[in-house]
């Protein structure tokens, strides 16, 4: 396996040492040379995510990635490609996240692309003839619990999920209500391994191999149909549709101005079941401020109860994010943002990684998390969660099995306006709502907002240009997908098949006498 030091192309192996300049320039150049294709390959697929929305595109996007790693000369040569087509995808999925953490994106991308090393090995050894069946199930199981692994909140989560990119696709994300995003992750990289198998027996040496082909071709359509084959709806309508009204008054500088301009906004609604604001839209701690709570409880009477979002420091100089529901009488329900993001909120290992504050926009203080999910009632129950919060399957599924007939977001991501960065985090919303059966609202500070049914299916999308606020219209539901009942059996699954294609490996390798 390379070092990290080779895999940012600063030399390795002897040229690492006291050689001559000339001789590590040359090494290194070799080296830049042999594996920036597998960089630029882990760059492709996320061309199939928002904002390029090349979403069809993702269902062939890892062939080229396949091949290199097929192509390669020894096992070892492969996992390396595969760690640096994974540094590549992380890269370039996260390139927004430089002005936050800075020169952290690169070693994030470093340790996380690591992970494709063992997809890399994968299909090096299993796109061969005879080995379809095993390669369709082995390599997407690698990518995903690849996927899981790198999910953990200190990695810095579930972002870019490869079957988010399907959020546009009801009849594909049928299978989130099955085994969640995971399920479909599994589904399209398993359509691309087969493809990569076809290619790989057309242009063999050897010259191509028809029979081979279509059987590759075959197995990755019926993979592909998977979705429509399974599409049906899980729940049921559990009420009359809601109005619900999504406020984005966009970027507005200051706390006391941000709050007035949301105030305006909201006073220019009709009467709705419920009004959402964004996340950090109340900047001052509501519990000191009873002026402002006041002026909230006015526009609650008038237009609906208030889900507004507190980002202030509290009597103790603490900070927390806060989803705070107002109704007529003031504050109802208070609900405390559990998962943090990353550098952007607080920095782990701060004694180890505070010099970043120094070179970035990372949190100069460690943001307070909750304790655990609230559920709040407006006509209906629902359960709030914050921003970065949607993007974790399991959220979700929680607070539904905590009886939420709709899943509601308040999200802001003023940092990264004309980033890719929004319509990313917004297109999360489809994939929640298929995974659990329930619509999906999301309301951002400065966009995008959107909407879905319990399918999936986008209702409204207020982009990042956009100023103002929407009424949407959903339908409660009711009733429990197999993904809310059976939770992340998928990717369990996945690491049970990638230890026993290990064991069989290894065992191969060394034969009992």
């Amino acid at each position: 396996m390379s070092t990290t030091a080779e895999l940012i192309g600063s030399g390795g192996g002897p040229s690492a040492g006291g050689g001559r300049p000339a001789t590590r320039r040359a090494a290194a150049l070799t080296l830049l040379r042999r594996r920036a294709p597998a960089l630029v390959a882990g760059a492709v697929p996320v061309l199939a995510f928002p904002r390029p929305g090349l979403d069809l595109l993702a269902w062939v996007a890892l062939v080229p990635g396949l091949l290199l790693a097929r192509s390669a000369p020894t096992g070892r040569e492969a996992a390396k490609r595969g760690w640096w087509f994974g540094a590549g995808f992380i890269l370039t999925a996260l390139y927004w996240l430089i002005p936050t953490i800075g020169p952290g994106l690169l070693l994030l991308a470093v340790a996380a692309g690591a992970l494709w090393a063992p997809w890399g090995y994968a299909a090096w050894a299993l796109l061969r003839p005879g080995r379809l069946v095993a390669a369709v199930v082995v390599v997407p199981s690698v990518w995903l619990a690849a996927e899981w692994a790198r999910s953990w909140q200190s990695l810095g989560g579930p972002w870019a999920l490869y079957g988010a990119t399907q959020w546009r696709h009801p009849t594909v994300l049928s299978l989130a209500s099955i085994g969640g995003v995971w399920l479909v992750t599994f589904a399209v990289v398993a359509v691309n391994t087969a493809l990569a198998s076809a290619a790989g027996a057309w242009f063999r040496s050897a010259g191509p191999s028809p029979r081979r082909v279509v059987t590759a071709v075959l197995l990755a359509a019926l993979i592909a149909a998977a979705g429509p084959l399974t599409y049906r709806p899980w729940s049921a309508p559990a009420g009359r549709p809601l109005k619900v009204a999504l406020v984005q008054p966009g970027v507005v500088v200051g706390a006391g101005t941000r709050f007035e301009a949301g105030e305006r906004l909201t006073a220019a609604l009709p009467k709705v079941d419920l009004v959402v604001w964004g996340e950090s839209s109340v900047g001052f701690d509501l519990r000191r401020r009873p002026d402002l709570v006041a002026r909230l409880a006015a526009l609650a009477r008038a237009h609906g109860p208030l889900l507004v979002n507190e980002d202030a420091r509290d009597a103790g100089g603490r900070i927390s994010k806060s989803a705070v529901l107002i109704g007529p009488d003031g504050e109802q329900a208070r609900y405390v943002k559990n998962r943090l993001v990353p550098f952007g909120e607080y920095i782990p290992l701060r004694t180890t990684l505070g010099w970043l504050t120094r070179v970035s926009k990372a949190a100069k203080q460690d943001r307070v998390p909750g304790t655990g999910v609230v559920m709040m009632r407006a006509d209906v129950t629902f359960g709030p969660l914050i921003c970065f919060e949607s993007t974790f399957p399991d959220l979700a599924r929680t607070v539904v099995n905590r009886g939420a007939r709709v899943l509601v977001y308040e999200s802001a991501t003023s940092s990264f306006q004309g980033s890719w960065a929004p319509p990313q985090h917004a297109s999360l919303g489809a994939v929640r709502a298929a995974e659990t059966g329930r619509p999906a609202v999301q309301a951002a500070l400065t966009g995008v907002s959107a909407a879905f049914d319990a399918r999936g299916r986008r209702i409204a999308w207020l982009d990042t240009p956009r100023r103002g606020s929407v009424v949407v219209e959903v339908t409660p539901s009711q009733g429990r997908t197999p993904y809310d009942r059976h939770g992340d059996y998928v990717p369990w699954l996945a690491v049970v098949i990638v230890a026993g294609a290990g064991l069989w490996a290894w065992r191969g390798r060394h034969p009992r006498d």
